[in-house]
């Protein structure tokens, strides 16, 4: 059992597994989380749950966040205009790292505003779904500072398997726009390639094991089929319950897009990507995991 602290602030799909593994790991971990039920999900596992986001940073070490969207980040960290954020009161040395998935500029932001209060802030954005994180084995994309980087090391590592230094502050964010814009890409191709297959009366199981050791092989079709059935443990095989929402997907989209914008790169199929994913949230599908896409693609009638 470690005497480090650690104050861990959201227990969505992806946070509360992370903060158990911690648990797991032998680190004190105090957490809050709106929701009374995912609180009552790490309380389960050794958790100490706060009533609020600053009572969980009382004598921690370490703040980890993973929030929906920049301005939940923001409104935590530097305040609003009806409340002060957590850097006002937070001791100096203390290590802050954000997992959320948010606008490099607002990292970059968040950095400079731990500078000015003497804190180590990390931006380290994460990549594995939900599966990931209750396995331990998320990849970290690490925006900041090498020194910061070494005292979260230990942290991260027992949250995840792969731990890359993507460079200064906003790298991780940036690494994981690049990712993600991929995926919702990958996600899209995939499941037309299956639709198609199944039109043309294939098995869709029988064709994805084809695919996936052929030119045609991806993540999608070894750790997460859009196909309901055809993999155990995928959001598709329970509803498309869980997993990573759709408008998750088309948040970090538009974020991806915008930094397209700002540097001038052309992004045709992350541009095609955002608008199948804004369709399919505009049908009701916003709160399904973003396999559920294949939905869209389905064949109508004969």
């Amino acid at each position: 059992m470690t005497d480090k602290s650690i104050a861990f602030i959201g227990l969505g799909n992806m946070g509360g597994p992370m903060a158990i593994n911690l648990v797991k790991a032998g680190f004190r971990v105090q957490a809050f989380d709106l929701d009374a039920s995912a609180c009552d999900r790490v309380t389960e596992q050794g958790a100490h749950v706060a009533d609020s986001a600053r009572a969980a940073v009382e004598g921690a070490e370490i703040v980890i966040s993973m929030l929906p969207a920049s301005r939940h980040v923001e409104a935590l960290y530097l305040g609003s205009d009806t409340a002060p954020g957590l850097f006002d009161g937070l001791p100096v040395g203390i290590l802050v790292i954000d997992c959320s998935t948010i606008a490099p500029a607002s990292a970059q932001k968040l950095a400079a505003a731990g500078k000015l209060h003497s804190l180590e802030v990390l931006d380290a954005p994460v990549s594995g779904g939900t599966a990931g994180a209750a396995a331990g084995t998320l990849t970290f994309m690490v925006g900041g500072e090498n020194d910061a980087l070494g005292r979260a090391r230990t942290v991260l590592e027992s949250m995840g398997k792969n731990i890359f230094h993507a460079g200064d502050a906003g790298a991780g964010q940036a690494a994981k726009l690049c990712n993600n814009m991929l995926l919702a890409i990958l996600m899209i191709g995939t499941s037309e390639a299956l639709n198609l297959g199944q039109s043309l009366g294939l098995d869709p199981t029988v064709l994805a094991g084809i695919m996936k050791v052929s030119s045609g092989g991806n993540w999608v079709l070894e750790k997460y089929n859009p196909v309901p059935g055809v993999m155990e443990g995928v959001p598709a095989s329970r509803g498309y319950s869980g997993g990573f929402g759709t408008d998750l997907m088309l948040k970090d989209l538009g974020l991806a897009l915008e930094a397209a914008i700002a540097t001038r790169a052309p992004v045709p199929l992350g541009g095609l990507a955002e608008s199948i994913y804004a369709a399919h949230s505009a049908a009701g599908k916003g709160g399904l995991d973003f396999s559920s896409v294949i939905g869209l693609l389905e064949r109508r009638g004969s």
